[in-house]
Formats: structure tokens, C-alpha cells, sequence
């Protein structure tokens, strides 16, 4: 399993929301690629990146932070948020980022994302960004009225690299990741998940490393990291195994 630690950015800072809210948004980081060193000197592989402001206006806004981060550190990027087209994906990953994670794309031009899966084998991952058991759209703003085990059964066959299963009711909200939810859409695919929405400390690693078997291949952790109720290092040291040095 990998941990990722998560950079939300927003107006150009690092920020959390709550349960997906813009207007609920804490400001943690004016500087997005200071926030990112921190992580990698505590010993993280990956960061996952999300342009806030692109996911609502359809297009990537925070460029400048994302590219900065990019500049800043050697750990890989996974970015979403706002990439809805394929100049955009080959354009990120041109640039340097590892893999690309499309949402709104997944419902509103699926062929976009087997297109994308084909030219970039392993680098596309989908945003299963669920509220009340179906997925959200356009930044989370809209509810499509299909189930996450629905989206995923469809992009089953065409190579991506992982879905990302994201509670919004849970989102920021530091109550507990629901578990049981996130490894029954392992158990139902054989695309690796990546749990995210929730975490509040170690008994939520804990917990989903237990069900590593089932499928689980990473979890993205964001305001506990934050607040300091996680230590960063011990969470690696939890999720992937060994000394967080190591990584």
C-alpha cells in the first residue's frame, strides 16, 4: 500500500475543505511547494495534487502551484482537478506528473478516458467521488445518480491504473474513514482502490491496512496531516511497511 499525503490547492494555497465545500475551505500553506518539501523529507513517494478551483471551472486554474510543486520535489504526482481533455492529460504528464486522475470526465466522455488509458498505460486513475453511494461531478457540485460500483464495472477492461474512492460526507471532517465501504468496491473490482475521505488517525490505517488483501492499494490522507493528529512519518511506517526513511 502507499500513503499520499494530499495537497488541495485552491486560489493558489494549500487548503482543506469540508465535505467538498469552496466555502468551507482552511487555509494551511500559502505555498504549495514548501508544503510538498515537507512531505517528501518526512519520507512520503507520492503526493496527490488537487487543482479545487479546476474541478469547478473545468479546466486547470492553480497551473502555476502545480508546476512550482512539480519544480520543488522528486516524489511523483498524482493531479486531478480540471483535466477534462487530451491535450490536457499529455500536457501534465509531459510536464512531469506521474499519473493523471479524471472524474467528471469518467460519466461525461468515458471514450476521452479509454482513449487516455490506452496511450497512457498505468498513468490514469478515476475519481469515484461518492455522496450518499452515487458519484459527483464538476468539483462535486453535481450528483449523477450512478452508483460508484456502476462507474468502476465500466472502466473494468480498459487498463486504469486505480480508482479513487472518495467519501464526500467524510471528507475534512476528520470522523473516520468508512472502511467496510471502501473494501467492498475493492472486493467487487479488480482495479486497485485508493481510499480516501476521512481519515482521522491510526486506527483508521490500521484498519485499512487490514484489508490490503481485498484490494486496497493506498490511502490519501489530508487534514489529520494537517492538524498534527497524524504523524506523517508513522503513517508511512503503517500503510507501507518499514521504515518511513526507506521510502
Amino acid at each position: 500500500m502507499i500513503l499520499y499525503p494530499a495537497i488541495d490547492l485552491k486560489e493558489g494555497a494549500c487548503v482543506r475543505l469540508e465535505r467538498g465545500a469552496m466555502d468551507r475551505a482552511t487555509l494551511f500553506n500559502p505555498d504549495p511547494a514548501a508544503q510538498a518539501r515537507r512531505f517528501a523529507e518526512a519520507g512520503c513517494r507520492w503526493l496527490h495534487v488537487v487543482d479545487l478551483d479546476g474541478a469547478v471551472a473545468g479546466r486547470m486554474v492553480n497551473a502555476n502551484a502545480v508546476k512550482a510543486i512539480l519544480a520543488a520535489v522528486e516524489v511523483k504526482l498524482q493531479l486531478g482537478g480540471g483535466i477534462r481533455d487530451a491535450a490536457a492529460i499529455e500536457r501534465w504528464l509531459d510536464a512531469g506528473v506521474a499519473r493523471v486522475v479524471l472524474g467528471t470526465a469518467a460519466l461525461k466522455d468515458p471514450e476521452l478516458v479509454r482513449r487516455a488509458c490506452r496511450n497512457f498505460p498505468g498513468q490514469i486513475a478515476i475519481a469515484l467521488d461518492v455522496r450518499d453511494g452515487l458519484v459527483a461531478v464538476e468539483g462535486w457540485v453535481e450528483t449523477s445518480g450512478i452508483s460508484a460500483f456502476s462507474v468502476a464495472r465500466r472502466f473494468e477492461d480498459c487498463g486504469v491504473a486505480a480508482f479513487i474512492h472518495t467519501d464526500i460526507a467524510r471528507d475534512g471532517m476528520l470522523g473516520g474513514l468508512d472502511v467496510a465501504a471502501m473494501a467492498a468496491l475493492a472486493r467487487a473490482v479488480d482495479t486497485p482502490v485508493i481510499a480516501s475521505g476521512g481519515i482521522a488517525g491510526l486506527d483508521d490505517l490500521h484498519a485499512l491496512k487490514a484489508e490490503e488483501a481485498a484490494g486496497i492499494a493506498g490511502a490519501i490522507c489530508g487534514r489529520a496531516l494537517y492538524d498534527g493528529g497524524l504523524d506523517l512519518a508513522t503513517a508511512i511506517q503503517v500503510i507501507e511497511g518499514g521504515p518511513a526513511a526507506a521510502c
